[in-house]
């Protein structure tokens, strides 16, 4: 049980005639589960015309703001005045009703994948509750703390922003004992005037800090010293705790090196003189960043750092985040490629990160057609970076990691400056849409090559990703086992 009427009509101010009991929240009828307590949400559609499927499916209840025609009887609606802020009521009753120490995630790059990398160090530790995908908006949070158990030791809530002012609300809301800022970096420069404003925005999660709250802070390499002052006093503004992590010497964890190695990491780091050796299962520096500031939760939580570092070992990036899979071309003859996922969110920073692992990665020669495997990119458009946005799509010909990459595809308007700013040599195919690429996938690769495929979201190059997997043959079936 996660939800009694009663409770739920005392977190929202709703009204409800019913004594019903919801095991979950949903706000997609496509996902509900029976027993969900469904969201009418109002979004790209109105969820209140899908509260009749949602109870016809098995929801124990609807929250709404408007009675659908023909059912003011009943029992199962939760009436409130709006539906978000009933959500957000939701939200805060939850976080106020659990005893579980809540660590909030923050950043231009890597929310999503060090959110995951929690997951899994926590859940090693105790019952560990975390938010779906990314769903880190301003319907996102409350619907992670609305879902959270009562039980829970532990919860990771990301928290994301596209406009000024969309952090600290949320952040307030999940009453933080951890806040971690990964980095920040030239993404929703659309909305923002300049990188110390996204900076500013970023710090904004530590006004959602509880009394002696801990803040992780990046410092050093990437990171110009100025983006990590404001960090900092912000820090100091709210009297938070402060532990930094990064290349800085002066950081409390001290990122020392990392190499690559088989698809995977190595990390050496330094706390306190004491020397940390940890492995990643996933290849690049900026995973290694991450997961050194998810160790420094992790402490900041009081955890066995042993059992920490051998389950971060152990954590995946989630779909579209930079996973690496082999794709079998020829079961037969073991003819195979090696595709580098990173297709759901891109800006500079990150892929500028995404083509150092391309560049580090070792291609099979003398195996396909072409003789050599090849380093390919398809890159699509970077959005929302505002009104420099062409030139930072051309200025990414002038990364070092190019000179060891043999072709580039390029995919959309803004893409075409880097098509026309790369030396010829390099210039793959150029398309307005993925779906020009896709049908022509199998004539991009070859066995022994490496493909990388790295776009936002909204460049939809997932669509090339999936033509690329479905390359791949199934092993035969051997009859001769029962």
């Amino acid at each position: 049980m996660m939800w009694t009427a009663v409770d739920a009509a005392r977190a929202t101010g709703g009204i409800t005639a019913g004594d019903w009991l919801a095991t979950g929240v949903s706000i997609d009828t496509r996902t509900l589960a029976v027993g969900d307590l469904f969201i009418a949400l109002k979004a790209e559609r109105d969820g209140h015309d899908f509260v009749r499927a949602a109870l016809d499916k098995g929801a124990a209840a609807a929250l709404i703001s408007r009675i659908p025609e023909g059912m003011s009887d009943d029992p199962r609606l939760l009436l409130v005045p709006d539906v978000l802020q009933g959500l957000e009521g939701l939200g805060r009753f939850a976080r106020a009703r659990t005893s579980a120490r809540v660590v909030g995630v923050t950043g231009s790059v890597g929310k999503t994948s060090t959110k995951e990398m929690l997951r899994s160090i926590l859940g090693g530790q105790g019952r560990v509750h975390a938010a779906e995908a990314s769903y880190n908006n301003h319907w996102g949070v409350p619907l992670t703390l609305a879902r959270m158990p009562e039980d829970a030791d532990f919860a990771v809530i990301e928290i994301g922003m596209s406009n000024p002012g969309e952090i600290a609300p949320l952040a307030r809301m999940a009453r933080l004992d951890v806040a971690m800022i990964t980095t920040v970096a030239a993404a929703h420069l659309q909305a923002f005037g300049s990188l110390a404003d996204i900076a500013q925005e970023k710090a904004s999660i530590l006004d959602g800090l509880r009394v002696g709250g801990v803040a992780v802070l990046p410092i050093g390499g990437d990171l110009a010293p100025e983006l990590s002052d404001i960090l900092l006093a912000k820090a100091r503004a709210v009297d938070g705790q402060i532990v930094t992590f990064g290349a800085a010497p002066s950081a409390d964890y001290v990122l020392m090196r990392t190499a690559f190695a088989n698809g995977a990491t190595v990390v050496q780091a330094v706390h306190k003189a004491r020397p940390m050796l940890f492995k990643l299962s996933v290849m690049g520096a900026h995973f290694a960043a991450n997961a050194l500031g998810a160790v420094a939760v992790s402490d900041a939580l009081g955890l066995d750092r042993m059992i920490a570092l051998n389950d971060l070992g152990a954590w995946c990036p989630p779909a579209g985040r930079g996973g690496r899979e082999t794709i079998v071309m020829d079961v037969i003859e073991g003819l195979s490629f090696e595709l580098l996922d990173d297709a759901f969110n891109a800006n500079p920073a990150s892929m500028a990160a995404a083509l150092d692992v391309l560049a580090a990665s070792s291609p099979k020669h003398d195996v396909g057609r072409v003789g050599n495997g090849r380093r390919i990119a398809v890159l699509g458009d970077m959005l929302e970076l505002g009104p420099d946005e062409m030139a930072l799509h051309s200025a990414i010909a002038a990364h070092p990691a190019l000179e060891t990459i043999d072709t580039v595809h390029c995919v959309g308007q803004r893409m075409q400056a880097l098509w026309q700013a790369l030396p010829r040599a390099k210039r793959g195919e150029w398309v307005a849409q993925a779906g020009d690429l896709t049908a022509r996938a199998r004539g991009l690769i070859d066995a022994g090559d490496i493909v990388l495929v790295k776009s936002s979201k909204g460049t939809k190059c997932a669509l090339i990703v999936d033509a690329l997997r479905k390359l791949g043959q199934s092993a035969p079936i051997d009859k001769g086992e029962a």
